[in-house]
């Protein structure tokens, strides 16, 4: 085997999907499967849609040519507003785009009816977390130019909250959403079909039956993914936090002191590092680094065992307590966190494994 590697349970991240979508459907929600968390991999994809949800969609071109190459027959959606370098494939990979620049749209428009296709278009609200979006003050200019175009259709409107500002989904700013979407149609006298109100920070208004009438749509990723929303330091009731699993190996194990010897300056990484006075440890060194993956996302999966610190190419862990015994070449399996994930999967130096039981 080739280390380090990670284990991907697809039954276990079709099960999140399932229970997710469950959830949403009750309430009229359709779910997009997000897959930027694990690098748009087909087989996750897989097990989205066996899952439940509609269609796929990732904020990478890359990912969603990936997953349509695998012979992927629905829609996809690209999720981060796009450049103009990549217009030419986003409407030719993509079947819905979310946008906030006229300028971006009209070009989509002209691209769109030289390839003979009507692209779908979610116009983006910022609604306070000062991401992408326009203002809701904007909107009936922005749609008033946007119906005058062949090429591309509105689908509908959306938000982002959570990601970049920390910005929580509240009952007040998902109706401030729907009220905008049902004063637009009244006004230009047309159907705004999506609503599409957020991601994983959302569900909870769904849990506390808090979340207003006429959201009709959520891009799920990181929930399906690790069972869990970063955005509210929760663990989701009713998921599995063990998908994807994290396996290095032990490449030393020496006993030495817990405080650095000599003076102290910046580590590799331009930071001075802290240590805590422990007497003698038990230190495991492993080849696995921050190269590869984000160390602070990482919970070891023996008790008692913890992460001392990391380098570029290793990982150090104090294995003085570890409730079994420690030996040199051993595979230490860690949980990861969302953020953790994310550079694991987009990392070249770590073997995917999938699982299906």
């Amino acid at each position: 085997m080739r280390y380090p590697y990670l284990i991907v349970d697809l039954n276990k991240i079709e099960k999140n999907a399932r229970y997710i979508t469950s959830l949403c459907n009750k309430i009229g929600i359709e779910v997009v499967g997000v897959t930027k968390g694990c690098c748009g991999m087909p087989e996750v994809a897989n097990a989205m849609l066996k899952g439940g949800v509609k269609f796929i969609g990732d904020s990478r071109l890359d990912n969603l040519k990936k997953i349509r190459s695998s012979g992927y027959k629905k829609e996809l959606m690209l999720l981060r507003i796009p450049m103009e370098s990549e217009l030419k494939d986003v409407v030719e990979i993509a079947d819905i785009s979310l946008n906030s620049e006229i300028s971006i749209i009209k070009k989509i428009s002209d691209i769109a009816k030289d390839q003979g296709k009507i692209h779908k278009i979610i116009l983006m609200i910022d609604l306070g977390e000062l991401r992408e979006g326009i203002l809701p003050k904007d909107t009936k200019d922005y749609i008033k130019q946007i119906l005058k175009l062949d090429g591309v259709i509105l689908s509908g409107i959306g938000t982002n909250l959570a990601c970049f500002s920390g910005i929580l989904p509240t009952y007040e700013n998902m109706k401030e959403l729907v009220d905008l979407k049902n004063e637009l149609e009244d006004f230009f006298n047309i159907k705004i079909s999506v609503v599409s109100g957020g991601n994983t920070s959302a569900l909870k208004l769904i849990e506390d039956n808090n979340l207003p009438a006429g959201i009709n749509q959520f891009r799920v990723g990181e929930v399906i993914l690790t069972g869990t929303d970063v955005s509210g330091n929760r663990i989701v009731p009713g998921t599995y936090q063990d998908t994807f699993i994290l396996v290095a190996q032990i490449i030393e194990l020496k006993e030495k002191a817990s405080l650095p010897i000599g003076k102290l300056g910046r580590d590799a990484f331009g930071n001075i590092p802290k240590f805590i006075d422990k007497g003698l440890i038990k230190r495991a060194i492993l080849a696995l680094g921050k190269q590869d993956v984000d160390i602070k996302g990482l919970t070891p999966l023996i008790d008692g065992v913890e992460i001392v610190g990391a380098s570029g190419d290793h990982l150090v862990l104090d294995v003085s307590k570890s409730s079994q015994e420690i030996k040199l070449n051993q595979e230490i399996r860690f949980k990861l966190n969302y953020s953790a994930l994310l550079s694991a999967c987009t990392s070249p130096y770590i073997t995917k494994i999938f699982i299906h039981n």
